[in-house]
């Protein structure tokens, strides 16, 4: 059974995205769709002494664009959005483990597109810090027809998927009844039950980037994702429950 996730790239997502990308066997970034303003596409919130606040990339006012053809033009985002993730976790245990990353990647690179910059960070962050295994894959690698549900179907399709994991999101406009004609099993991800980690400037809140969580934990993130459902499931099965 080929479990399939499809989902907008987020830029520096919380845990919960990443939590669905370990679910699945392949994960499809779907962005050649249309690109929508105060959304998480060019936004995160990071936790500071002050209180939770956004990192917001600025993208222009132009709605009319597919998420793939959002460009950045304002080169000086970059090294103010590192300034404000360094002054607010250099404290944190971990921080020292993944800078020399993110420095590469707010102060080495010049990123030409939204969706250029949010997929290389999500595949390398699930990849290389998370140990995730699943594939990667872009829409614009499928040639698909159809509007809304009937081209998320067609995609889902051609990725050869018999499982299809949404975020919960997604209820208020899919359905499980919607797929019923479909060879395609309709599933939606819970995100509840994350347990609570050391974070800096409380009180705690689970509702923030990945970076949080890197910075807090370092290798044993995984657990805070979805190790612990699976310690959670071997104590059951030991209590015989």
């Amino acid at each position: 059974m080929k479990t399939v996730g499809v989902i907008q790239s987020n830029y520096i997502p919380w845990k919960g995205y990443f939590d669905l990308i370990h679910d699945v066997d392949l994960f499809i970034f779907y962005d050649d769709v249309q690109y929508t303003k105060n959304d998480w596409r060019n936004r995160n919130r990071i936790k500071r002494p002050n209180g939770v606040s956004w990192l917001t990339i600025p993208t222009g006012k132009d709605l009319d664009r597919l998420i793939c053809e959002v460009a950045l033009k304002d080169p000086t985002w970059a090294t103010r959005h590192w300034n404000i993730i360094r002054e607010s976790y250099s404290r944190a245990p971990y921080f020292n483990l993944y800078k020399e990353f993110f420095e590469y990647v707010y102060l080495e690179q010049s990123w030409q597109t939204l969706s250029e910059l949010n997929q290389y960070l999500i595949k390398t962050i699930g990849h290389n810090f998370l140990g995730i295994t699943s594939a990667f894959k872009d829409s614009r690698e499928y040639s698909t027809a159809g509007r809304k549900r009937e081209r998320l179907i067609d995609l889902l399709k051609k990725a050869e998927a018999d499982v299809y994991i949404s975020g919960p999101a997604a209820r208020a406009y899919l359905s499980e009844n919607g797929f019923q004609d479909e060879p395609i099993i309709l599933k939606f991800k819970s995100y509840s039950g994350y347990p609570e980690y050391p974070q800096l400037y409380p009180p705690f809140d689970h509702q923030v980037s990945i970076l949080d969580l890197l910075f807090h934990t370092g290798p044993d993130a995984p657990y805070f994702i979805w190790g612990w459902r699976e310690t959670s499931s071997a104590q059951l099965i030991q209590e015989g429950r």
